[in-house]
């Protein structure tokens, strides 16, 4: 068998176990793994750098199927590769406690990247991680050296996928950040749900790129010469992103189904998976067939990766020998290390006297930056308002990979893709900051994050209604019970520099998910805590700030900005009720408390009072004793922030008027 023939079997063979995996699974997209079956086994025989026996190489070319819905094309390559997928797992595709879900699921299998599926999301995560392949190569690369970034984020990107406005943001900033280590395949079959993307595509896709900076390429989907020289093209162009256009057929060997629009989401039937092995010539009596031809292709090239993670893992250890001050660092970055007494830092570099919790927080993030090594992060256009830049470190430019600080631009979607791919490619602790009503435009990233377990951090500003004279567009209002409702995300939002300093504790060392730091844009006021407050109570997400005086009358709780007026309206009740104060920073952090730790603040049967400058929807579902909510129930309005508190009621006499009327 000629090497030309070889291939040509190894793609059908990944051609026919995608249908197969759909067709068992009666669901599923087969179209998109039947068309870029070639594709990938050039890529995956020839030119992918990884290493199946330990999936997490650092210097592993990393894989995005950012066409997620074609996800029995990275679970049929994963298998064949050498990969810890067994055919039983292509077998159960889609089904209950399968490791092979509908869309790639990080986490589930070895070698996927990334969740992907929501499109465009998987285009923007590689360009995070390019930019953290040149990072960490601008950190421990040198003139004797080369051991690190030399490898390239690969992805298959689909029409739906540059139909999103994410991959408009992320392309644009690829190629003003000139990440020559990106190379993407884009899917063109001319093909969506509802027929053919001539129907509402038409623009011109090389020349939409050229404009981005990006180098264009083109290749057969099926000439397997064509997609090799690409692909050593791309490799070469060290200054842009590098897209090829592949020219494909969705279904393809499918004689009946390819190039409609019946094959991008369906099954082809079972009459039609008949036709397409006779019409691809392969054995009518046998499902998940491999070749012993196709096992033995993808044998060698393990064996050949093989050498290559030996080669580089002796480099290493010999550069560890070599430079071990490096090498200790190298280390933390990829541990995540933290200092052990980074509570007592954050806390010393917290200012005392009151003001926004955002001024606050800047003072913390500059000790961070000084005692976090791989701390980094930025904002969308916003850090002066953000108060997020890192002082006494450089940006990251086209060129200039070594510095602290992004300036992701006016692009708040690719700017969440992003530093999702930045924690995904690991060493970094990355954050991203703009203002709290902007994560409207972060939610399908935030919930990846979420859904991924990675731990990124945000850092939303402008918390509430009292942005004030910008008015409604510019107040959050639904944001807070928004963001509380996305599972596995932990909200913090603080009312003092000691809760600022602890909360940006609590979200470096919280590694199983994203954290987002609430923080206001105006002053808030001073409060006293009683004597016996430790800031560790912080972190048990709500603790007593004012004690009740005799037997408790009543609870007032509140997070950020409100926990001043709540001590005042304790103050003006004095003579009438024995109250206790509450702060609750974090509604979730406090919600995982034991019931005991959660009745010696709020005792059954105790009215409790809850003031949040926000919606109040799920605080019924923390509080079940008579309840009290003062928030917000309509949008805001433009004004001075203090005659907002007075016209919306959120002043302590009005407070507690208020709560003498509820009684």
């Amino acid at each position: 068998m000629t090497n030309t023939d070889l291939k040509k079997l190894a793609a059908n063979t990944i051609r026919i176990i995608a249908a197969e995996g759909v067709q068992k699974a009666n669901s599923g997209h087969p179209g998109m793994p039947m068309g870029m079956a070639d594709v990938a086994m050039i890529l995956w025989t020839e030119f992918l750098k990884h290493n199946p026996d330990d999936p997490k190489w650092y210097n592993r070319d990393r894989f995005v199927l950012s066409a997620g819905h074609g996800s029995m094309l990275i679970y049929t390559m994963l298998h064949l590769s050498g990969y810890d997928v067994t055919l039983d797992d292509l077998k159960s595709f889609r089904q209950w406690g399968s490791r092979t879900a509908g869309h790639p699921e990080y986490g589930l299998l070895p070698g996927i990247e990334t969740t992907t599926g929501p499109l465009g999301q998987g285009f923007g995560n590689g360009i995070g991680m390019a930019i953290a392949s040149k990072m960490i190569a601008a950190r421990f690369n040198d003139e004797n050296n080369q051991l690190f970034g030399n490898h390239y984020i690969y992805a298959i990107v689909s029409d739906g996928d540059l139909m999103e406005g994410i991959s408009h943001e992320a392309a644009s900033i690829a190629g003003h950040l000139k990440l020559g280590n990106i190379i993407y395949f884009y899917d063109d079959n001319h093909i969506t749900i509802e027929g053919k993307t001539e129907i509402t595509f038409s623009e011109d896709i090389q020349k939409r790129f050229e404009a981005y900076g990006w180098q264009v390429l083109r290749a057969d989907a099926y000439n397997h010469e064509e997609i090799r020289k690409a692909i050593i093209e791309a490799q070469n162009e060290k200054e842009k992103p590098s897209l090829i256009i592949t020219r494909s057929h969705i279904g393809y060997g499918s004689p009946n189904k390819v190039d409609t629009a019946e094959v991008h989401g369906a099954p082809l039937g079972p009459e039609e998976l008949i036709e397409t092995k006779k019409n691809l010539n392969w054995p009518l009596d046998k499902e998940f067939y491999i070749p012993e031809e196709v096992k033995k292709l993808f044998d060698d090239r393990k064996k050949e990766l093989k050498k290559l993670y030996e080669e580089w893992n002796h480099k290493f250890n010999e550069w560890k020998k070599s430079n071990p001050d490096k090498a200790e660092l190298f280390d933390k970055y990829i541990n995540n290390w933290l200092p052990e007494n980074l509570e007592e830092e954050l806390l010393a570099a917290a200012p005392k006297e009151p003001n926004a919790t955002r001024s606050l927080s800047s003072k913390v993030i500059q000790k961070i930056a000084q005692i976090v090594p791989n701390f980094v992060g930025g904002s969308a256009d916003l850090a002066p308002s953000t108060n997020t830049y890192m002082k006494d470190f450089a940006s990251i430019a086209p060129g200039k990979f070594d510095g602290r600080n992004f300036h992701f631009g006016i692009r708040e979607h690719a700017m969440g893709a992003i530093i999702n791919g930045i924690a995904l490619y690991g060493g970094f602790r990355p954050f991203g900051a703009t203002f709290f009503v902007f994560s409207d435009y972060m939610r399908p990233t935030i919930r990846l994050a979420a859904l991924m377990e990675i731990p990124v951090i945000y850092v939303f500003t402008h918390d509430s209604i009292f942005v004030g004279e910008d008015g409604p567009t510019h107040q959050p209002v639904e944001h807070l019970p928004v963001l509380r409702a996305i599972p596995n995300v932990t909200v913090l939002r603080p009312a003092d520099g000691i809760e600022t300093a602890m909360s940006w504790a609590y979200a470096l060392r919280h590694k199983e998910g994203p954290v987002a730091l609430i923080l206001t844009r105006q002053k808030i006021d001073a409060f006293e805590r009683e004597s016996d407050f430790k800031p560790e109570d912080v972190l048990k997400g709500a603790y007593i700030v004012s004690k009740e005086n005799g037997k408790l009358d009543l609870v007032i709780a509140a997070s950020g900005s409100e926990v001043p007026v709540a001590v005042e309206a304790k103050k003006i009740l004095a003579d009438k009720l024995s109250i206790r104060v509450v702060s609750i920073p974090s509604k979730e952090i406090f919600e995982k408390q034991s019931e005991d730790y959660k009745k010696s603040l709020f005792p059954d049967n105790v009215p409790v009072v809850i003031i949040e400058a926000a919606s109040m929807q799920g605080w019924g579902d923390t509080f079940r004793q008579k309840l009290l909510k003062i928030g917000m129930e309509r949008f805001g309005a433009s004004a001075p922030y203090k005659v907002l508190a007075e016209k919306f009621g959120f002043t302590g006499k009005q407070v507690a008027e208020k709560i003498i009327n509820w009684l």
